[in-house]
């Protein structure tokens, strides 16, 4: 229970890894602030972490926009009456050959995987230091972030984005004592998958499940990565153990992709 009196901000956190990462670092003993664009989900969230017997608070943002970003920060300072940790775990697959990839396309997963967690960043660490404290910022990033990926080309490149965002922060916010990290997930068993899959299937031609089951074959620990697999490293890194640590991007992706 090394979290007891914290307080964090999940974004993304309606689903999937988001979901997980909330229900760790409340197990661990956090009070949990739930962002994600669906209400519905992240009440439903925000329910089950009542029933582990922490706090929980909800706000609709859109991370692509600042000022919502902004107001999902001060909103959980207001309502949970602290602010210590900041998840950027909001983010978007991107699928297409770059020959064919949109302006719109790119835009848009643009705005969610770069400028969210420049926006993250800035209204934590803005946060945080006017409340002259110290802190964890901790972003998503991929092994897509260490490896770029035929077909996955922008979306790798908001990946190797987000780790030069996390060395860039954690030198700038060093002196306030602000930590700042990235995790880096491989193949994991959530819809963000299931729709790459498919997405796999209708530009190669291959069957749906087949492009899964191949990255999954070529995972060195036999299986596919669950979202608690990356919660687990998430509160690591949200924890005191993980306080001499920042600008790291390390991967947890059971053995794909090696640095």
């Amino acid at each position: 229970m090394s979290l007891v009196g914290k307080v964090a901000l999940v974004t993304g956190a309606g689903q999937g890894i988001g979901r997980a990462i909330a229900l760790r670092l409340a197990k661990d003993g956090a009070d949990i602030a739930l962002g994600d664009i669906n209400s519905q989900k992240i009440e439903e969230v925000a329910a089950e972490i009542v029933a582990l017997g922490r706090r929980a608070t909800t706000y609709v943002v859109d991370v692509s926009k600042l000022d919502q970003v902004v107001a999902a920060v001060d909103h959980t300072y207001a309502q949970l009456g602290g602010f210590d940790i900041m998840v950027n775990n909001a983010g978007i697959a991107q699928i297409s050959p770059l020959l064919e990839v949109t302006p719109e396309q790119v835009e848009r997963v643009l705005s969610i995987n770069i400028q969210g967690v420049i926006w993250g960043i800035q209204a934590a660490g803005k946060k945080l230091k006017s409340l002259n404290q110290r802190g964890k910022i901790i972003n998503a990033c991929s092994i897509a972030g260490h490896e770029g990926f035929a077909l996955l080309g922008v979306y790798s490149a908001t990946k190797f984005a987000v780790r030069a965002l996390t060395q860039a922060a954690a030198k700038e916010l060093a002196s306030s004592g602000i930590t700042v990290n990235s995790y880096c997930p491989g193949v994991v068993g959530t819809d963000m998958w299931v729709e790459i899959d498919k997405r796999m299937a209708e530009i190669t031609g291959a069957e749906v499940g087949a492009t899964y089951k191949k990255y999954v074959e070529g995972i060195a620990l036999g299986r596919a990565e669950t979202p608690e697999d990356v919660a687990g490293f998430v509160s690591y890194l949200a924890g005191p153990d993980a306080d001499y640590m920042t600008g790291q991007s390390p991967m947890i992706d059971g053995g794909m992709v090696y640095r």
